[in-house]
């Protein structure tokens, strides 16, 4: 089974939305309102970036060929070359056809567009474990800072500094530069600015700077997969005011920016999030949140029960909040149990379906977990990156600062659900669904402590395809055979962009891994050496091809994380890996991706 995603054409409107207008700054705003002021504009890149190729149908089928050439014998090859020789000159020539025709008649966005996000919304299975990723961040460098009330309201107040950065249009931004000498500078930033943003993203690529797609970013904010038979929506309200605060499985809302769009006072965050920490009540016996980890067909139904229930202005409060502030009453013990709680956790104290949920636990350890459907690690991964850099060089307050004195009974707002018996009957069987389904889980994680990636650059490897190669050989020693893996890879470089698939499995991987799992004493080390460089290479090739959009062949399994492995996230990001058969004989690496920052 695969997962699918698609980005929706962007709307035209005046607030939210990639190429909306800049907004003015409010009158009230000061330094502490935005992270940064860009002279360039946030999306001034966006309207000239290029169209994804459509790859030509040959070079699909070479590469189809290529990536099947480890998993089959030579029969079987035989045979999938006269199936694909049949394709191209038959049923496949046609379909291209109509491919490139609809491509031309939709000239504004991808070719991926319409059905890849059609895809990801109508996909039924429950989207924990199946779609959401999570990211998770490091520890606050001054320990007294990770004091859960401390970390929470520091990093609140930085993700709605985001925000406000990002809609005002003063948020840098994403380019991914070759050169940063020239393309990374003031001089450089002062003059493409000057540049219409028709052509700008033609002057930045002439310094080997290039601009990535930031079509997504508006959803990162007052969004929320609503469930509907058949096909989800995505629902965004960028006009609410408040946070989604989540504890012992009980909802909150209090209104983080005022009347002006200017961010409440950090010290009265702080208040509010104080008592909601203070709340002494017990966790309700209905936990509305596990149905938010159901299949999607049975929450869309339970949902219009809400709806009928006289929960419709309730919900909306959930739905259209700013984003979910997750408070955990318990400490992290090790990296295994950071996996499991960022991840799933008990299913009480998240809302899956928003578009992401920031995770403090009691004691200060932070992760970001995300829907996936409305866009992919590149927007995520920036605001992550943003919102750790913000809340730990220029912290709103200190462990010393003292919560303001304001009447919070009065500004929180706990909010309250009408359960009839088929709710509850509903929510209990969503219980048992979720546990079941945990019980499956199982993840493990080892930290290999010498070498890394500067030892493998020094010795002109990727990195990245060591990491690939280590996963073939553990499944060949495993498994004893050489099976169709998955990792994705950003298409950001273009409009509308997401993902495309890299398929590590080659045969050189399959020769270098069963030299080492097979045979190691019959290779020298200096040709065990040289294998791992053709791997190297070879990864490396099918790489670019994948960010150039010109794979062709990319499905995204399903599984418990997909992230970008766009240039940034390589830098930054430790692996975590769980690998586990699927029906036919196929089988995937997947990888929860911890990134931890190392700026």
């Amino acid at each position: 089974m695969v997962a699918r995603l698609l980005l929706r054409v962007r709307p035209r409107g005046p607030a939210v939305g990639p190429g909306a207008p800049c907004r003015p700054l409010s009158a009230g705003s000061g330094p502490g309102q935005y992270l940064q002021r860009s002279i360039v504009p946030t999306m001034h890149y966006q309207d000239s970036l290029p169209r994804l190729p459509v790859p030509k149908l040959k070079d699909t089928i070479r590469r189809y060929l290529s990536a099947q050439k480890p998993l089959l014998d030579d029969g079987q090859f035989r045979k999938t070359e006269e199936l694909c020789k049949s394709f191209e000159s038959g049923i496949g020539k046609e379909l291209h056809t109509q491919l490139v025709a609809q491509d031309k008649q939709n000239k504004h966005t991808s070719y991926i567009s319409g059905p890849w996000f059609d895809m990801y919304l109508t996909a039924r299975d429950p989207i924990v474990l199946n779609f959401n990723p999570f990211m998770a961040f490091n520890p606050d460098p001054k320990s007294e800072y990770n004091d859960q009330l401390t970390r929470a309201t520091n990093m609140t107040v930085s993700a709605i500094r985001f925000l406000k950065t990002l809609r005002a249009g003063l948020l840098e931004p994403e380019v991914f530069h070759l050169n940063p000498a020239k393309s990374d500078t003031d001089i450089f930033k002062k003059l493409i600015r000057l540049v219409p943003s028709s052509l700008s993203w033609y002057g930045a690529y002439l310094v080997n700077a290039y601009p990535l797609d930031m079509s997504q970013y508006f959803r990162l904010f007052n969004s929320t997969r609503l469930p509907r038979p058949s096909r989800d929506e995505l629902f965004t309200d960028d006009k609410a005011r408040h946070l989604l605060v989540l504890r012992k499985g009980h909802f909150y809302v209090f209104d983080v920016l005022d009347h002006d769009g200017n961010i409440m006072s950090a010290s009265e965050i702080q208040a509010h999030l104080k008592y909601i920490l203070s709340d002494n009540g017990p966790a309700p016996e209905f936990p509305l949140a596990y149905l938010t980890s159901e299949n999607r067909d049975t929450w869309a139904e339970l949902r219009q029960k809400l709806v009928s229930s006289g929960n419709e202005e309730t919900l909306r409060k959930v739905d259209s909040a700013v984003f979910c502030l997750c408070l955990d009453d318990f400490p992290i013990k090790d990296l295994v149990h950071l996996s499991h709680t960022m991840l799933h956790s008990d299913g009480t104290n998240r809302w899956f379906d928003k578009s992401f949920n920031l995770i403090i636990a009691k004691d200060g350890t932070a992760a970001v977990h995300f829907e996936h459907a409305w866009g992919d690690g590149v927007a995520v991964l920036r605001f992550f990156n943003e919102v750790f850099k913000d809340s730990t060089q220029t912290p709103a307050i200190t462990p010393q600062s003292q919560p303001a004195s304001t009447d919070s009974s009065a500004a929180v707002q706990k909010l309250n659900f009408k359960l009839n018996d088929a709710l509850k009957t509903g929510i209990r069987a969503a219980k048992e669904k979720f546990d079941a389904t945990m019980k499956t889980l199982t993840i493990d994680c080892i930290q290999f402590q010498r070498g890394g990636k500067e030892f493998l650059k020094k010795q002109k490897l990727s990195p990245d395809s060591v990491a690939q190669l280590a996963f073939q050989m553990a499944f060949l020693r495993q498994y004893g055979q050489t099976v169709a893996t998955y990792e994705s890879c950003s298409t950001a470089a273009f409009k509308h962009g997401r993902t495309e698939t890299i398929r590590p499995a080659s045969i050189f991987t399959k020769r270098c891994s069963e030299a080492f799992v097979r045979e190691p004493s019959k290779h020298s080390a200096g040709e065990l050496q040289q294998m791992m460089a053709e791997c190297s290479r070879y990864h490396g090739q099918l790489t670019k091809e994948a960010a150039m959009g010109e794979m062709g062949v990319g499905s995204m399994p399903m599984g418990l994380l997909a992230l970008s492995t766009g240039a940034r996230a390589l830098t930054d990001t430790y692996l975590l890996c769980d690998t586990w058969q699927q029906p036919k004989g196929l089988s995937y690496l997947s990888c929860i991706w911890t990134l931890h920052m190392h700026r």
